[in-house]
């Protein structure tokens, strides 16, 4: 039988990020590497490896086609891109934001071991359900293969453009890949169209019905 969560969290809220190849100058020089934000961090990965948290990222600007941090640092990115990086930074929206829960929309929870998630969901006037049905979003905790398994079970418990959000562990802590994910609701009928990082040690990936 389906259980609802009672409690549902994370420790904050994490939106999908942005990735660039790029070169950075610092006060030690210039080097190339890789690029990423994921909020609150700014990660840099190139001969050394450099972090800046959400107190380095404060005054985050764009200067033509650079990213500039308070400390100096510049990121070559195109001026287009430069601009949307410190936007996002500057700005950076919350997890429901980036999955769509709007008022008044129907969502319950299922085994998401998440505390967070339930308050931020009242908070935004859409709090968890009981009741399995029509629902606009579902969110679903799969980390094997028989929870994989289940998912045809939860289809019918969707609006008809309703989504199924697919919540795992991610990184060295992950026992499912997102490809066994992927493959497991699209033998159910859905198809994927979205991932966002729900959270430091779990993602999520969006599945809605196929349309004929």
């Amino acid at each position: 039988m389906l259980r609802v969560a009672r409690t549902v969290v994370v420790r904050q809220s994490f939106a999908m990020g942005k990735d660039a190849r790029t070169t950075g100058r610092f006060a030690d020089g210039a080097d190339e590497g890789r690029l990423q934000y994921e909020a609150p961090r700014l990660l840099f990965r190139g001969a050394q490896r450099r972090v800046w948290g959400a107190e380095g990222l404060k005054g985050v600007r764009a200067e033509g086609a650079d990213l500039v941090l308070a400390d100096g640092a510049r990121f070559a990115l195109g001026e287009k891109q430069a601009k949307s990086w410190a936007d996002a930074i500057a700005n950076p929206k919350g997890r429901l934001d980036k999955i769509g829960v709007k008022p008044g929309m129907r969502v319950a929870v299922l085994d998401v071991e998440d505390t967070a998630l339930a308050g931020e969901l009242a908070a935004r006037g859409a709090a968890p359900l009981n009741d399995l049905s029509e629902l606009d979003i579902l969110f679903y905790a799969a980390d094997d293969a028989e929870a994989l398994g289940r998912i045809g079970q939860l289809v019918p418990t969707l609006a008809d453009k309703g989504a199924l959000w697919v919540v795992s562990r991610k990184g060295k802590a992950a026992t499912v890949k997102d490809v066994e994910v992927m493959a497991a609701a699209k033998s159910f009928g859905l198809v994927d169209n979205k991932v966002v990082g729900f959270s430091e040690t779990l993602t999520a990936l969006r599945f809605t019905r196929r349309r004929a």
